[in-house]
């Protein structure tokens, strides 16, 4: 179930399911070392999720992210055979066999990260050989890029990264800025924005932007949705009750409809 980028009015919410250790948790700012343990079952929390009106959900192998190959692929199986919506899954896939593997698993769309900035031409290969199934997750600190598992900072500006694969097939970019990925502190809607903007004004057409980090309240849903980005990932504040995932979903839907 691909991202329909025919619908315009349409934003997804991506209620997020980190995996580690077969476990559903949540970091703080990527920080291993500040972690919390949402479930034991994250096939359930998908269910759950699915329950509440998500059609598709953002999975990330945090294992996988810090050692560099896919970990936690029973996880992802059964999250897989446990729901009916589309999946895209990040967190160390490095090579075409990471990519066809976890493809295999029956999840929608794979996210590259660490290996578009160190091997771009590699991750531009990997887009046109399997089109509309990989999506770039950019993660940023301080607006530069950040890779390894948000462990190492590259003098690369997210923007300049975006901008070098706004012509590949791409299903969407993924933003995330870390100073408030699990904060519970707000988006960076302007710079999610902007990089939107320019995407589109370089290309000549709407590059689908999918924003994450800090989605807190449901202004913070409707300002991205009047904003046009195609989505908006949520962890923490839906695992700790401060978002309602069905009202999220109704206020996207609403605001998206009357853009500002």
């Amino acid at each position: 179930m691909a991202h329909d980028n025919k619908d315009s009015k349409r934003v997804l919410i991506y209620p997020a399911i980190d995996l580690r250790g077969g476990h559903c948790v949540r970091l703080r700012q990527g920080d291993y070392a500040q972690e919390t343990v949402f479930g034991d079952d994250p096939a359930a929390m998908a269910r759950q999720w699915v329950s509440l009106g998500a059609t598709y959900l953002h999975l990330v192998d945090l294992d996988g992210a810090r050692q560099g190959h896919p970990v936690n692929g029973e996880s992802v199986r059964r999250i897989v055979a446990a729901v009916n919506v589309g999946c895209q899954l990040g967190g160390g896939i490095r090579n075409e066999h990471h990519v066809a593997e976890v493809l295999g698993w029956g999840v929608q769309r794979v996210i590259l990260g660490s290996r578009a900035l160190q091997d771009p031409d590699w991750c531009e290969r990997m887009c046109r050989s399997f089109p509309g199934k990989v999506a770039l997750g950019i993660d940023a600190r301080n607006g530069h890029v950040a890779t390894e598992g948000w462990l190492t900072q590259s003098e690369v500006t997210a923007l300049d990264l975006a901008l070098r694969c706004a012509a590949w097939p791409l299903a969407a970019i993924i933003y995330t800025d870390i100073g408030r990925d699990g904060m519970l502190a707000g988006p960076n809607v302007e710079a999610t924005v902007e990089l939107a903007r320019k995407l589109q004004q370089a290309s000549g057409k709407p590059v689908p932007v999918i924003a994450s980090g800090g989605v807190t309240t449901l202004e913070d849903v409707a300002l991205l949705a009047r904003a046009g980005l195609a989505g908006c990932i949520i962890g923490r504040a839906l695992y700790e009750g401060q978002l309602d995932l069905a009202q999220a979903i109704a206020v996207a839907r609403k605001e998206a409809a009357n853009p500002s």
